[in-house]
């Protein structure tokens, strides 16, 4: 692409040529968003209810709880300027292993459970769950595509990255990790269900505190301060919260809204822990230990399910 033509056109019209670029992408995102939106403007009118009031803090809890552990995480490079390559493989295998235990038993499970409930099939539960599924990974693709970000390994990419300063795309970057962790959050307290709601969000505020850290230290590796990385590091952690909200909203309202969220949440972290997380973790030789700290955090996910569940 040639970026000295692109760097005298408007955000529109990278945007626009982008869409042109990739049109399938382009479908996909589109039809997430207009999904994501039509699923959350059917909960407003329930706003009202002091029930849905109750859900609505229940999310907004959780998300600061995942905020905090990102900033708690993050706090340790005020004094850390690296920590060994191989841990930092470890803990982020071990958060990658404790996402998919999440999305696994406290997302796609009870969506399915309560979608065939609501439709008396298995079958057509289980359909549900895999709309969302489809739903949750078109918009984590189309949000990849379409959003300038950088990570430290492979460079910037996304239309218009070399418009962004470079503190901007790292956060970009985080934005699309935590955003579908904080809609987790929301859709598991969704129905008030604490069963779901808690073992979630007790999993997710956990693997925040090593992931935050990572960032953290990729902000200062890249030669921000100490402190601008800690910060940045923990603002993202607002992401979180954030999504909590927006997760309340998509799976409140009618009855099918509810699997189709489960789905929709778990769907969004598959994609990323598959597409982002891992290969991460891959990249530097250290592939058995990344490999060993995903399964400790899955099988911590699986005992926190079963206790708090």
């Amino acid at each position: 692409m040639d970026f000295s033509v692109q760097s005298n056109a408007s955000w529109w019209g990278i945007l626009r040529d982008h869409a042109k670029a990739h049109p399938l992408m382009t479908a996909g995102l589109l039809s997430s968003l207009l999904l994501v939106i039509a699923l959350f403007a059917q909960s407003l009118f329930l706003l009202e209810s002091p029930e849905q009031q109750q859900f609505m803090q229940y999310a907004a809890l959780g998300g600061l709880a995942c905020f905090i552990g990102t900033s708690a995480g993050a706090i340790p490079a005020l004094l850390l300027k690296s920590i060994p390559q191989k841990l930092e493989d470890a803990m982020l295998g071990f958060a990658a292993g404790m996402m998919l235990a999440a999305s696994a038993f406290s997302l796609l499970l009870p969506g399915v459970e309560a979608g065939t409930e609501i439709t008396g099939s298995k079958i057509a539960g289980g359909g549900l769950v895999i709309l969302g599924m489809a739903v949750g990974v078109a918009l984590m693709m189309g949000l990849d595509y379409f959003t300038p970000h950088e990570h430290a390994q492979t460079g910037p990419c996304g239309p218009g990255n070399e418009r962004c300063g470079r503190a901007w795309l790292f956060v970009f970057a985080i934005a699309l990790h935590n955003l579908p962790e904080g809609m987790a959050v929301g859709v598991g307290f969704a129905q008030g269900d604490v069963s779901i709601g808690l073992p979630l969000t007790t999993a997710i505020a956990l693997q925040d505190i090593p992931e935050g850290l990572a960032v953290a230290l990729t902000l200062r590796a890249v030669g921000f301060t100490p402190l601008f990385s800690v910060l940045v590091a923990s603002a993202t952690g607002i992401l979180e919260l954030l999504g909590a909200l927006l997760g309340v909203g998509l799976a409140g309202g009618f009855m099918l809204a509810y699997p189709i969220g489960l789905g929709l949440a778990g769907g969004a972290m598959l994609f990323v822990v598959s597409h982002e997380v891992i290969p991460e973790t891959h990249r530097n030789g250290h592939q058995m230990l990344a490999t060993q700290g995903l399964m400790v955090g899955f099988a911590l996910m699986m005992i926190l399910d079963t206790t708090l569940g």
